[in-house]
């Protein structure tokens, strides 16, 4: 009883996989652990890819008020203004002129 629900509960994660990865157990179980790492892996691509966004949006903002991104995050460290890049690219997205005052406080 307990193989045939190993079995059953290992062929439902892998349905909709492709070719015979689905159907037969030694390629499933190996498909199964795959999908796994890979899922982990992405996980934490995710966040860096995001944070790349936050990067890219902020040099954008900062050129567009004359300045670039690497003096603009010297400036806010050495000005003690404490915002995070997932802020200051949401601020630099949605309100420019926000971003701008922000800018020039650093100055």
């Amino acid at each position: 009883m307990l193989h045939a629900k190993k079995r059953r509960n290992l062929l439902a994660h892998t349905k909709g996989f492709m070719n015979k990865r689905n159907t037969k157990l030694r390629l499933a179980r190996v498909a199964f652990l795959k999908a796994g790492v890979n899922a982990y892996k992405s996980r934490r691509l995710k966040k860096r890819g995001a944070r790349q966004v936050w990067s890219i949006r902020i040099n954008a903002a900062a050129r567009e008020a004359g300045t670039t991104y690497s003096k603009l995050i010297n400036a806010l460290k050495v000005a003690g203004i404490e915002l995070d890049r997932k802020i200051l690219s949401t601020i630099a997205a949605e309100q420019p002129q926000v971003f701008k005052a922000i800018v020039s406080a650093t100055k």
